[in-house]
């Protein structure tokens, strides 16, 4: 179990207070984890184990707690011989039907600290808001970064450099569960397909009642074959209509929302950078982890121009940067990102290989005229920064504490 820093460095200074920390993130990205590591920290600082109340959601020996009404009773009933401070963790909150009535009553009835974790980004929105507005802090958490990866690929393959391990990591990815098997070729694809699978089915199909299955699994696919390409639901709908099948737009977009919120696909605007708006059409989306693409789509080695940009892009969000795609004239810079008025551009490119992709990738950054750090990151080894704009390696880039 790596310590995943990044995420208690946020999570700590709220550990003991009476907000709750929710942590939504897509399936298997390691959520229960980051509850173990909570769990130890507050080990370590003295708590005893006897005050925890821990709760998997997705264990069928819990299916009795379902409403909030039984998961009320129950914790009440177990708080009551409990000394001091009541440390209350529910993994997979979602699958409890009205679950925010049940958090809000337990927080004002009891001494206690809660952590819950989920699956769908609609958890904090809606009727969570009116009971817990104000009361709550969310962590999005991610699979893992490729420092994360280096970090636990290099204790199961020993003395293998970090250009054989970014090429691992470049089929794989980042779900945590892959170390345990070893990152072999097989079992890994079929675990990365399960996950996906999963996804599909309880994070959006049951969720938001699809009944047009086989529509969904052709919206996915589509989307997983153009990540980082800027699309609209417009296009879409040409491209059904040439396989013969009528589609509204508006049930594209609400699939593609339903897998967004499921934490599957990122939705990335674009932005006039100089009429500072942002532009009503033809968004990109990026896939959390490109490891479930390479298992289910496959491709990843021939598309692998859109992968290092959608590792790029996972990197960025990871660190708490908001993010869009830039439009200058009719140029296009890759990625727009602001961390609180702290702003930096981001090019991501195959190889310099030409004098022409060389003066493409330079040159999107020809009309902008401030002073924000201007990268281009590719997989070339050498070093081509010119006119102020940084030239890095991807893994170099990936691995940088800090980028200015």
């Amino acid at each position: 179990m790596i310590k995943r820093e990044a995420y208690m460095s946020r999570i700590r200074p709220f550990i003991g207070n009476e907000l709750v920390k929710v942590m939504t993130g897509v399936r298997r990205c390691g959520k229960s984890v980051m509850l173990d590591l909570v769990k130890e920290e507050l080990m370590e600082s003295g708590v005893a184990p006897s005050q925890f109340i821990s709760i998997n959601f997705e264990d069928m020996s819990y299916s009795h707690l379902l409403t909030a009404q039984a998961l009320h009773g129950e914790v009440m009933d177990r708080a009551k011989d409990m000394e001091g401070k009541v440390y209350l963790f529910f993994d997979e909150i979602q699958e409890v039907k009205d679950w925010e009535k049940c958090i809000n009553s337990l927080r004002v009835a009891l001494d206690c600290d809660i952590y819950v974790t989920g699956s769908n980004a609609n958890l904090l929105s809606g009727e969570l808001a009116t009971y817990l507005g104000g009361r709550y802090v969310e962590f999005v958490i991610y699979p893992f970064s490729f420092a994360e990866f280096l970090e636990l690929y290099s204790t199961v393959e020993t003395g293998v450099s970090e250009g054989q391990c970014f090429k691992t990591y470049l089929t794989v990815g980042g779900m945590p569960y892959l170390a345990n098997l070893k990152y072999a070729g097989e079992p890994s694809r079929q675990y990365l397909t399960d996950v996906f699978n999963s996804v599909q089915l309880k994070d959006i199909v049951k969720r938001n009642r699809v009944r047009d299955v086989d529509l969904l699994e052709r919206i996915i696919a589509y989307v997983m074959a153009n990540v980082g390409t800027t699309f609209s639901a417009t296009s879409l709908v040409k491209f059904f209509k040439s396989e013969h099948r009528t589609v509204a737009a508006e049930t594209i977009l609400n699939y593609i929302k339903y897998c967004c919120d499921a934490y599957l696909f990122f939705k990335v605007k674009r932005e006039d950078l100089q009429g500072k708006q942002i532009l009503a059409t033809n968004e990109k989306y990026y896939i959390a982890d490109h490891g479930i693409r390479e298992a289910v789509f496959g491709g990843n080695m021939r598309d692998i121009n859109l992968i290092l940009e959608n590792i790029v892009y996972m990197e960025i969000i990871r660190r708490g940067y908001k993010v869009t795609v830039g439009r200058v004239g009719d140029r296009e810079i890759d990625f727009v990102c602001d961390r609180r008025g702290e702003k930096l551009y981001v090019q991501v490119a195959y190889l310099l290989a030409s004098e022409e992709t060389v003066l493409r990738e330079f040159g999107a950054y020809d009309s902008l005229r401030d002073h924000f750090p201007k990268y281009v990151v590719t997989m070339d080894e050498l070093d081509m920064s010119r006119n102020g704009i940084k030239h890095r390696n991807i893994a170099d880039f990936l691995l940088a504490p800090e980028w200015n």
